[in-house]
């Protein structure tokens, strides 16, 4: 489920401010179900969050919100704003009037109040009547922005807001929830949305006390067991070991097992950190490796090498650690070339699963907020790695409509909208789908499969029988989904 707002429900909670949430994940026809509820309520204002990939299905829904009850003040709030904002201010600051620009002229044109940043004071401010169109949390300086201290201090998120139930994901065959212990990444990944904003840029922290007593109040209240973690980076944090142990502690205080899994920086893993995680119940790790090419790892920024990545593999399966191995094509300088040394890579380290998509420039990506206008395409942009000339080349693509850059289906439903000087997008659509069928063949790993969408029985969307797990993101908002 989708945390980031029940975060700021929580908050409001806590402030005396009454909260309704209406849960569309996984539902077909979320407009009908928005519009009922606008409808049978006294509800005016709706808050609502949303990753890029998600604007589609926003903006629908504010339209329907519009049209359902015109005098309702909608806020907006989530990654994509806050990337929008981050890139809008770069333009500012640089005197150009640029994409990001139009992009937040859309964005103010849909919606009342635009939140970039942490939501959980800001949106105090976002119900005041002459709040201003755009409230800034994304900036350290701020009071709205969020500290260690504040982080530890906030409510858990609302969970019982949503109907538990109706979320089916599990670790190990265990019945799972989503946790997010930390917040931010401060490596500088090109082609990673939140580069230039400091509330993902910027790792902030609870306590290791504060981040079990969360897991012991979902075990407490709703009987669970296993729990997937968020963070970008787990091991960025120096008390990471501290943490698995207090997990591991309190399952023996508790007399029950866990099962965990989360995400690792491959080059910061060491063997210390894969025992202490297997002892606190981890049994799956995920890392954006995402080439498998000296050259695509040097043009993405990402610190690590292709031996660094296969020696996090090892080090993971000598723990007894299983690897998902996130992956991504369509880099600056992507050629046949390399992505064959991806599928390559694949095959040599043998992950447990793994992902491959075909990179998009957000905004508030190195290779969106960088990029220059292609003189002869105005349609297109271009992105250049400066210490060796290679290129990205991106359609532009309005995000409050399209999403078909997304996830696909398992084998022909993606669609590129970025290419290379040595790949067209349809090329790279074809060797996406090749490294994704043979490695899959050859390493005899399942595609990953879901339900369809049930439609809604009442305003809230729950249902008695499965629902399609909802779209969770990495705060960073990578090109790589969880």
């Amino acid at each position: 489920m989708t945390l980031g707002i029940l975060k700021v429900a929580a908050a409001l909670e806590k402030g005396g401010v009454p909260v309704d949430m209406v849960d569309l994940s996984g539902i077909d026809n979320f407009k009908d179900a928005i519009g009922h509820y606008a409808r049978t309520t006294e509800t005016e204002i709706f808050g609502l969050t949303a990753t890029t990939p998600q604007m589609p299905a926003i903006t629908q829904i504010a339209e329907k919100i519009r049209e359902t009850k015109p005098t309702a003040k909608i806020i907006l709030g989530g990654p994509h704003i806050t990337l929008v904002n981050a890139a809008y201010k770069k333009e500012v600051k640089d005197g150009r009037n640029g994409r990001a620009t139009t992009a937040m002229k859309k964005c103010s044109e849909i919606f009342d109040v635009l939140v970039a940043g942490d939501g959980e004071d800001a949106i105090f401010q976002a119900l005041q009547p002459d709040c201003p169109k755009v409230i800034d949390a994304d900036d350290p300086k701020s009071s709205l922005f969020l500290t260690n201290a504040r982080l530890e201090e906030l409510p858990f998120p609302a969970r019982h807001l949503v109907d538990m139930e109706s979320y089916h994901y599990t670790i190990e065959g265990v019945r799972a929830t989503s946790m997010i212990a930390q917040l931010g990444c401060p490596f500088a990944c090109g082609f990673c949305g939140g580069r230039e904003s400091p509330m993902l840029r910027r790792v902030r922290m609870r306590s290791s006390e504060n981040v079990v007593a969360e897991i012991v109040h979902l075990y407490r209240t709703y009987g669970i067991k296993a729990f997937m973690l968020y963070d970008d980076e787990l091991n960025v944090n120096p008390k990471m070991i501290e943490l698995m142990n207090r997990i591991r502690d309190c399952q023996r205080e508790l007399g029950v097992e866990f099962k965990l899994r989360g995400f690792i920086k491959s080059q910061l893993f060491t063997d210390a950190q894969a025992k202490a995680m297997y002892e606190a119940g981890f049994r799956w790790i995920l890392t954006g490796f995402e080439s498998g090419s000296p050259r695509i790892l040097q043009n993405i920024n990402k610190k690590s090498t292709r031996e660094e990545n296969t020696r996090c593999v090892d080090i993971a399966r000598k723990n007894n650690l299983k690897v998902k191995a996130l992956m991504s094509i369509g880099h600056p300088g992507e050629s046949e070339e390399t992505v064959q040394g991806t599928h390559d890579w694949l095959l040599e380290v043998r992950p447990d699963d793994f992902d491959v998509t075909i990179i998009t420039t957000y905004p508030g990506t190195p290779y969106y907020d960088y990029a220059i206008q292609d003189p002869e395409q105005k349609n297109v942009w271009v992105y250049t790695f400066k210490e060796n000339g290679d290129k990205l080349y991106a359609y532009e693509v309005d995000y409050t409509k399209i999403a078909d850059y997304y996830k696909g289906d398992p084998d022909g439903g993606y669609k590129s909208y970025v290419y290379t000087d040595h790949l067209t997008a349809e090329r790279l659509v074809e060797l996406r789908d090749f490294v994704e069928r043979d490695v899959r063949n050859k390493l005899n790993i399942p595609y990953n499969t879901g339900s369809a969408a049930l439609r809604f029985e009442h305003s809230m969307g729950q249902m008695g029988g499965d629902v399609l797990p909802p779209n969770i993101y990495r705060a960073s908002q990578l090109g790589t989904p969880a």
